[in-house]
């Protein structure tokens, strides 16, 4: 199978549900390079170079980057012992319960 019959045979919704996955990948790449970017500068002392914690606690995870984030965060141990790591954890679980949710519409044919 050549890719223009792949293109054709493709559902309504397939092109908008892969670009909103490329979306998640990218976003979700960009979180775990500026939470690695930071912990390095913490421990070099430059507190000039350092990411707002509103970015690393709000903006990204906001922006669709929340599980890396958070995982990112607990694998590196960094700003764990911050309440709003928990923030980015509920904003996690509820943007795996709507992707979840569009895939089950999706899924049942109700679009």
């Amino acid at each position: 199978m050549d890719i223009a019959t792949m293109i054709q045979n493709l559902t309504p919704w397939a092109i908008p549900y892969a670009i909103l996955g490329g979306y998640v990948v990218i976003i979700s790449l960009i979180s775990l390079i500026v939470c690695c970017y930071d912990k390095i500068i913490s421990k070099k002392d430059k507190v000039e170079l350092r990411v707002p914690e509103k970015v690393l606690f709000y903006i990204l995870p906001l922006l669709g980057g929340a599980l890396a984030m958070f995982a990112t965060m607990t694998l590196i141990r960094h700003k764990t012992k911050h309440w709003q790591r928990w923030l980015t954890f509920g904003i996690a679980v509820l943007q795996i319960a709507a992707l979840i949710g569009i895939t089950a519409v999706i899924a049942f044919g109700i679009i």
